[in-house]
């Protein structure tokens, strides 16, 4: 038997004309969390390239870098056809339309861009933020369920639920993904940088984050509805699942690289 689907308003506050949905409210809280843990960390293990000013002038950068690049991401992976025809549509974010992996190139080009302005090796720099990133991906996957946008495939399974607009049980998938790709990455990221090791490594936390979001995601992707304008695109592989092959490899290619490099002295 499906549960009910917990009917919550995807708007959380009202200001007069101006409405605060879920969706804002969760990528703020992934933020403000990651720039906490940053700040924490940088203070329990301080780092001979990176301050806390850094930190404060970086969020800017990433910010940017999620928008832009997730937009961007969704347009060219997920929906490229629609936009080609109506490209006066690619700007309206509010309408929805984000794609993890376009939002990925774009911080990676924004730290890229901000570790050469301050001259701050780029690894040492983006292993900071992919032991955050969970975070906002954890509120982000919420906000989904919240929206029931993103739901599940068909289902007998006891726990599923029924979407609006579906009358068929299907997978809380972004639930899934809220527990694998955020909280549990999290913690094994946050097990990992306990270690000099690992710490002394720059680029180790970094393709640590890759490769296991890119697993997690990989086998979560089994219950999640391809999207409709793309289908399965290889077999019966998504998008998400193509895209995850080569995030995988490179992953894992960092921390050989990183292992194969002379440890760092300072972290």
């Amino acid at each position: 038997m499906a549960l009910n689907f917990p009917q919550i308003d995807p708007v959380a506050l009202s200001l007069g004309p101006f409405d605060i949905r879920w969706y804002a409210l969760a990528y703020i809280a992934g933020f403000i969390g990651g720039i906490f843990v940053i700040k924490y960390f940088l203070k329990k293990h301080p780092s001979s390239f990176i301050t806390k000013n850094h930190i404060d002038d970086l969020v800017t950068w990433v910010v940017l870098g999620v928008i832009l690049g997730g937009r961007l991401g969704y347009v060219f992976f997920y929906n490229a056809g629609y936009y080609l025809e109506n490209p006066m549509d690619i700007p309206k974010i509010w309408q929805g339309g984000m794609a993890f992996h376009g939002g990925l190139i774009g911080v990676i080009t924004a730290m890229i861009l901000f570790a050469w302005k301050y001259k701050i090796p780029f690894f040492a720099l983006s292993d900071r933020v992919a032991l955050v990133t969970p975070i906002g991906l954890f509120f982000g996957r919420i906000a989904n369920f919240i929206n029931g946008e993103l739901f599940g495939r068909v289902t007998d399974f006891q726990y599923a639920f029924i979407f609006p607009n579906s009358n068929e049980p299907r997978h809380a998938s972004q639930l899934y993904e809220a527990m694998t790709e955020g909280l549990i990455l999290f913690l094994i990221l946050l097990y990992l940088q306990r270690f000099t090791s690992v710490r002394e490594r720059f680029g180790v936390i970094s393709g640590a984050f890759l490769s296991g979001y890119a697993i997690f995601r990989f086998f979560v992707e089994y219950t999640r509805e391809p999207d409709t304008q793309l289908g399965f695109v290889v077999g019966q592989l998504s998008m998400g699942q193509i895209l995850c092959i080569p995030m995988a490899m490179a992953g894992l290619g960092i921390i050989i690289y990183a292992y194969r490099k002379n440890a760092n002295r300072s972290a």
